[in-house]
């Protein structure tokens, strides 16, 4: 296990969930935005797992895939499912891509960011539980401070 990059995943998934947060909060939000950075924060978190286990990762953007990956080394993780944190997998491609442009409601840009933290929360409880606490604040600044430093 690389901690470091572990570290790096997690920074990468608060940027994304830092974003959608911000950007919910303004007056007229960007929901597919949103919906799009939810959907990137849960997909690294639960990469982040996988790399903390030294598990090859699959390039995909299916958060039903990488659930099922982690749950072959923690079976809890499979409670993600009675969330349906998958759902977030439709915001990977389908408010970016595709004839039909998709704009998500505010309630569901709401409950999409929900999903994340969901998800974030189950994947650092899952680490805790493993004995190792990854703080999310501290990694932020660890990591901007060694970006500032290059």
């Amino acid at each position: 296990m690389n901690e470091n990059t572990v570290k790096k995943w997690i920074f990468k998934a608060e940027s994304d969930l830092k974003t959608a947060k911000d950007e919910l909060k303004t007056k007229s939000p960007a929901t597919d935005t949103v919906c799009f950075h939810t959907q990137q924060c849960a997909e690294k978190y639960l990469k982040a797992f996988l790399i903390f286990h030294n598990k090859p990762l699959k390039r995909t953007h299916n958060l039903a895939v990488l659930i099922e990956e982690c749950a072959s080394i923690s079976p809890g993780f499979r409670e993600l499912h009675d969330y349906s944190i998958d759902e977030l997998s439709d915001y990977a491609v389908a408010v970016r891509y595709g004839n039909e442009f998709y704009f998500p409601s505010v309630e569901e840009a709401k409950e999409a960011l929900r999903l994340a933290e969901i998800t974030r929360n189950f994947v650092l409880n899952a680490f805790k539980k493993l004995g190792v606490s990854f703080d999310p604040e501290k990694i932020l600044k660890e990591v901007r401070d060694e970006l500032s430093q290059k």
